[in-house]
């Protein structure tokens, strides 16, 4: 008779003390009703203004508009101000929910957000939504075809965000490589969706050696976070 577990009694050992640990962790992370992180604190009464339109936008204005989850918002703050960004470019503006979540990081670096859309009707949402949030003076919106307004960029471009149509993901990343600053970084949103044109964009940002990329938040939208090497 065998004193020492078997294999398999091993692994079902391993697997409840993995579970233990992971519950024990699980409990001490403070979380919202609804799951999710807990709410962003405002630090001062132009945050506490800008959150509330947030907040409104997230809950009764995000049906038909595409915008990023609460999740993606925050971080995209949290590398604008990070990295003490002051040349903010977006494709896809949408009506203007992410770029009011960049600008939060933006009001404190002193920097700009230049974003482009094509559709007068979000924009005109967006317009109106960037002055509820007193950002509007940090923000120029443009229109157009955002493949030819890009062209017209000067750098150097600290961030990039790219959250439009997905077959001209290959085509912003190419035209805006040059134009990022080494240090700086280009982010896009819906990388875990399966297309032929998202496939293509990954394996370029994940292959180009003057790049560093890595995922987060794979199991929704997903969005890629891409470091131009210095």
């Amino acid at each position: 008779m065998s004193f020492f577990p078997s294999e398999v009694v091993c692994r079902q050992l391993a697997l409840a003390a993995f579970l233990g640990c992971w519950t024990f962790l699980a409990a001490s992370r403070v979380f919202s009703a609804d799951g999710r992180d807990a709410p962003p604190t405002a630090k001062d009464v132009q945050e506490r203004k800008i959150l509330d339109v947030l907040d409104d936008l997230d809950k009764h204005h995000r049906r038909g508009n595409m915008n990023v989850p609460v999740e993606d918002g925050r971080l995209l703050r949290l590398l604008v101000e990070a990295i003490d960004a002051k040349t903010v470019v977006e494709i896809g503006t949408s009506n203007g929910y992410s770029g009011i979540w960049m600008c939060l990081g933006l009001r404190k670096t002193g920097g700009r957000l230049i974003t482009h859309d094509i559709d007068e009707g979000r924009a005109a949402q967006a317009r109106k939504n960037f002055a509820r949030a007193g950002v509007d003076d940090i923000v120029t919106l443009v229109m157009g075809d955002a493949h030819e307004t890009i062209g017209r960029i000067e750098g150097p471009v600290d961030l990039v965000f790219i959250d439009a149509e997905k077959s001209g993901y290959p085509d912003y990343l190419e035209q805006m490589l040059p134009r990022v600053r080494p240090g700086g970084l280009i982010v896009a949103h819906n990388t875990s969706m399966r297309s032929a044109a998202m496939a293509k964009f990954n394996k370029m940002i994940q292959t180009d050696p003057r790049l560093e990329t890595l995922y987060f938040h794979v199991d929704n939208q997903g969005i890629s976070v891409s470091l131009k090497k210095r």
